[in-house]
């Protein structure tokens, strides 16, 4: 019987910081697991090391679920995103070996194919409303069928989802970046550049916006009514989840349709915005959500009462997670739309991805497993480099929300 002979936790910084696990057996089979936590890198790393790889050496690599039980209810502290992102880089790294193993890539695994390609959404974003505009019509013009629009609050100097480069890149490699907010003057010049995105791009595409947690579930309600004739795919966390009875009062307000759930972490922290509808879209990810195995279940209540997948994709999730995600949303009967932003190119040297991006959807490798590779020798041209999400401050210097 094949056992899990080696596992190891690497930590590289290639245009963004990774951690990623390797586990080998016996047989020489390798998988890989993503257990990346923006800017909690080396908590997962040291979870991983310290308290999950003993417990892995000599186990049975076929045992996925019985894994997952292991490492989740077998403990006594359960649950949180340290744990939670270390549970699914072992589960995700296991599937990715049984689909090695049985010559299939996952989404065979999971059931084959619901659909022949995953659709996804671009990150527009800028600096003004006439820019963003721009940066709209640039991705409808890369064959993206659904755009997410952010623009920087005028006057305020400090806006969420706005890019800098190429690549948008929140976090800072110092201390934290401490931004402006200024709730007001989001809410009075959001909506004006939805409706100018829609006015100029027109309705044949799907348009997005990301709340990011900013505001209160009445400033949420108020919001979401004055974009309805923007006829939003959805507007993302648009309060902070902690208080779920919150999205019932914004429910009673607006029929523009909420996605929630990139923060959670399991299917017990979405259970009531699933089962009351108080969301139309679940974004947990493979990498905080307990990996595939979890993912699945939480995808497979939501489909229950017809609540859609879109899960988190941004660029601090590595590739791993990208083809992970794409497998299962391959697979999945409600599955919705799927996060994307194409990674840096010193992260395409690090990991080489079967994934594949025409006519604004994502494929699947055909690779058995996953189909990603991960070179460590160029990972090791590329340090760890400690970094920092901002951190928000209303204009009167309290901290917000970010």
């Amino acid at each position: 019987m094949s056992k899990i002979e080696r596992v190891e936790v690497f930590v590289a910084s290639p245009g963004r910081t990774f951690v990623t696990l390797r586990i080998t057996t016996s047989d020489g089979v390798t998988g890989l697991g993503d257990a990346t936590l923006n800017g909690r890198e080396l908590a997962v790393a040291s979870y991983l090391r310290d308290h999950l790889v003993p417990l892995l050496i000599g186990k049975d690599p076929a045992r996925i679920e019985d894994m997952w039980q292991y490492l989740y209810r077998g403990a006594y502290w359960r649950g949180g995103p340290v744990t939670m992102t270390a549970i699914s880089a072992v589960d995700t790294a296991l599937w990715d070996i049984k689909g090695k193993v049985a010559g299939l890539p996952v989404y065979q695994l999971l059931g084959g194919r619901s659909r022949d390609g995953v659709m996804v959404y671009a990150h527009a974003s800028g600096t003004d409303t006439a820019s963003l505009i721009d940066d709209v019509e640039r991705f409808l013009g890369l064959g993206y069928k659904a755009v997410r629009a952010q623009a920087a609050v005028p006057d305020v100097g400090g806006t969420y989802g706005v890019r800098k480069g190429k690549v948008y890149e929140p976090a800072a490699t110092s201390l934290p970046d401490e931004q402006p907010w200024d709730t007001e003057a989001y809410l009075r010049f959001a909506p004006t550049y939805l409706e100018a995105v829609r006015e100029r791009c027109g309705f044949g595409f799907h348009l997005l916006h990301d709340v990011h947690h900013r505001l209160t579930p009445i400033e949420a309600a108020r919001f979401g009514k004055q974009v309805e004739d923007c006829r939003l795919f959805w507007m993302e966390d648009p309060t902070p989840a902690e208080n779920q009875e919150a999205f019932r009062l914004i429910r009673q307000h607006t029929t523009t349709p909420v996605a929630v759930g990139e923060v959670l972490t399991s299917i017990w922290d979405v259970q009531r915005l699933i089962t009351e509808q108080l969301i139309d879209y679940v974004r947990t990810s493979v990498v905080h959500a307990g990996g595939i195995t979890h993912l699945r279940r939480i995808f497979d209540l939501a489909a229950l009462y017809q609540v859609r997948t879109g899960s988190h994709g941004a660029t601090d999730l590595s590739p791993v997670t990208l083809a992970a995600a794409v497998h299962l949303d391959t697979a999945v009967p409600n599955f919705g739309i799927q996060e994307y932003m194409a990674h840096a190119d010193e992260t395409a040297e690090v990991f080489r991805s079967g994934v594949t991006f025409a006519d604004g959807m994502l494929h699947a490798s055909e690779e058995p497993g996953l189909g990603v590779e991960y070179d460590e020798k160029a990972a090791e041209r590329f340090p760890y480099q400690a970094r920092y999400l901002p951190v928000a401050r209303r204009l009167d210097g309290s901290v917000h929300d970010w």
